[in-house]
């Protein structure tokens, strides 16, 4: 970025929170996953109280599955980020249609996007604040926030992504080992939505092209990540945060 260019600050996130969260089931049955609690806080609190400590002041929350438990939950919320729901009860459009569908709300700017299935426990430096830092929209389309695979919790597969040494991501192989995860924030350009799909359609989509023009870069997560897909990785991630609370 140029010395004369002063980024505009980000402040406005999408928090993906409409999945049937299946694999969470029979839990999921009569709650919707990101109201599963771990920690005594609900998944989406900790992703809607990391978007508060990164600077994040207005945050879109998309709900399907069992909707009126996610509104109720989200209208007692106080303080930042104000909360704007985007309602997709009547279809469930999967991560891009569903940010696509609440473009209008970021006024052209670049916004965060989480998901509200995993957290992490932080390093000696709030990683949302590192990320926004660390966003450059001259040279990059996407940011990920990636976490090593190796010793990241509640994930058994085979990484995402190679990363060149200045952030540059590329996908591995079919039959590779990478050594890096997409930990579910992300910085994204609204232009990037101009020519994707009407209707359900993931955010993946998106990452392929940019890999494609060499502008998805990544920043490694500094701390733990976590992801809870499982009824199982309840008991996990919350036996790490009571082990890092001792630590520390």
């Amino acid at each position: 970025m140029s010395d004369e260019q002063i980024p505009t600050p980000i402040t406005r996130a999408f928090v993906l929170a409409a999945g049937l969260g299946k694999r969470m089931r029979p839990v999921t049955a009569t709650l919707p996953k990101p109201l599963v609690e771990v920690a005594g806080k609900a998944l989406i609190d900790h992703a809607l109280d990391r978007a508060a400590e990164g600077g994040i002041d207005t945050a879109v929350v998309n709900v399907h599955w069992l909707a009126d438990l996610m509104e109720g939950h989200l209208a007692r919320r106080t303080g930042l980020p104000r909360i704007v729901l985007s309602d997709e009860r009547d279809a469930l459009l999967e991560t891009g249609g569903g940010v696509k569908k609440a473009l209008d709300r970021f006024e052209g700017e670049p916004f965060v996007v989480f998901n509200s299935d995993s957290f992490w426990l932080e390093g000696p430096r709030p990683n949302l604040n590192r990320l926004i830092e660390t966003w450059d929209p001259e040279t990059t389309d996407i940011l990920l926030l990636v976490a090593p695979t190796a010793t990241s919790l509640g994930y058994d597969g085979a990484g995402d992504f190679f990363m060149e040494s200045d952030g540059r991501l590329h996908w591995r192989g079919e039959r590779e080992v990478a050594p890096f995860i997409y930990a579910g924030v992300a910085i994204l350009k609204p232009e990037l939505f101009a020519d994707t799909p009407e209707g359900p359609f993931s955010l993946t989509l998106l990452f392929d092209r940019a890999v494609k023009r060499d502008r998805l870069r990544g920043l490694r997560l500094d701390g733990q990540w976590l992801h809870v897909g499982t009824p199982e990785a309840i008991e996990a991630a919350e036996a790490r945060v009571r082990e890092s609370a001792r630590i520390v």
